[in-house]
């Protein structure tokens, strides 16, 4: 409740929904279901870059209770695969299998997929030079 309306992570603008940043929000909107900060089970999807290399990593919230009181452990952070059988399969491994917010299964997969085609880069064609004579 006391993040429902005044928080650092939130982005207001007018004629469009309140959008939010906060980690472990899945969709980026202000809502309940899919706040990171107010659910015992958080899910989230993001992207982390080191140099060239980029990776995709699933962020869900630990199951001890030791680490609930230290903000910077609360968070498990893994990897997910970058082919797209597997790492569909890792998530629904995750989430389906492991009864871990099956309410957002088919949202996690179209933020899975819509994160892979930003990876891909457009080929630039090259016009071959005409010269003057």
């Amino acid at each position: 409740e006391c993040v429902k309306s005044n928080s650092c992570f939130l982005r207001k603008s007018p004629q469009m929904p309140v959008l939010t940043t906060e980690p472990g929000n899945l969709s980026g909107i202000n809502a309940c279901k899919y706040s990171g900060l107010s659910n015992k089970k958080v899910l989230g999807l993001s992207v982390t870059k080191k140099g060239k290399k980029e990776t995709i990593i699933l962020t869900t919230r630990s199951t001890q209770a030791s680490r609930a009181r230290r903000p910077r452990n609360m968070m498990v952070k893994m990897g997910i695969k970058k082919n797209s059988k597997k790492g569909l399969a890792q998530l629904s491994k995750v989430m389906d299998a492991g009864f871990y917010r099956r309410d957002l299964i088919k949202l996690a997969m179209q933020k899975y997929d819509k994160i892979k085609t930003s990876f891909k880069q457009k080929k630039t064609v090259r016009k071959p030079r005409t010269y003057r004579k």
